[in-house]
């Protein structure tokens, strides 16, 4: 089974391809994936459905690790580009979410003020008003969006929370704009049905609802890591590039991350 986990709360900075130098700050616990979603082609491998109650790294915990590493790297002038919430599972799950963002902005402010504050997140937890008010504040609120119809959802994302596909959609509406939608694309089985994201009909319901949400850029990928299951072919550029047409056409940017 693939699970890419990662055992620091901040890790890096790593090589990003999409956010340049990249700081990781993990929310979530350090030795298993904890997440609203059940992703077939997540790093971090399947979600376990049973587990003891998760121990997420304290407030004080990651302001202080966060502050320790910003130290270091400016005194090596090696400052990153972003600072991004990711990790084992959905960052917006941790209780004090709300608190430590607003710890990461001031310490950013104070070591690192360039880099920009980054999350990404499946969006599941917008209904809550903290998560989205401390989303707003960030630089680069990089939100999911895999599907363009409710049964491609639920065979991509694979909820583990009640949530209907409509609800996340209109969370995603009420940023306004102020968001960046990350959508992997991708195709093969599971559960002996065929998954195809790239297909005339699916691009065309995913085109839609971009035209609802109306986000200022849309970033789209394939596979790059094992996935749970194995059944999952990766999508190559020239076709991600076709989809990519189809965007700029309905008039948003769009970045292939490849």
């Amino acid at each position: 089974m693939a699970g890419f986990l990662f055992h620091e709360v901040v890790f890096g900075p790593v090589r990003s391809r999409r956010l340049g130098l990249s700081l990781g700050v993990n929310l979530l616990p350090l030795h298993s994936k904890f997440c609203s979603f059940n992703c077939i082609y997540c790093e971090c491998g399947w979600t376990p459905l049973s587990q003891a109650p998760p121990v997420f790294p304290s407030r004080e915990e990651v302001s202080a690790y966060l502050e320790k590493k910003l130290q270091e790297l400016a005194a090596d002038e090696y400052l990153p580009d972003a600072i991004t919430y990711a990790g084992n599972g959905e960052p917006t799950l941790h209780p004090d979410f709300a608190l430590v963002v607003d710890d990461t902005i001031r310490l950013r402010n104070k070591y690192a003020p360039d880099a920009k504050v980054t999350i990404l997140s499946n969006a599941s937890m917008v209904r809550v008003p903290s998560v989205f008010e401390s989303l707003n504040k960030l630089d680069n609120n990089i939100l999911k969006l895999d599907a363009g119809s409710e049964r491609l959802f639920r065979l991509m994302n694979n909820p583990v929370i009640p949530i209907r596909f409509p609800e996340l959609i209109d969370g995603l509406k009420r940023f306004n704009g102020k968001l960046i939608l990350q959508s992997m694309f991708l195709r093969g089985r599971f559960r002996d049905e065929m998954i195809d994201n790239t297909s005339f009909q699916e691009v065309e319901a995913w085109l839609d609802l971009l035209r609802e949400i109306k986000p200022s850029l849309v970033m789209i990928y394939p596979i790059a890591r094992e996935t749970p299951v194995h059944q999952l072919e990766k999508i190559n550029l020239q076709e991600l590039n076709m989809i990519a047409d189809k965007v700029r056409r309905a008039g948003f940017p769009v970045q292939v991350v490849a």
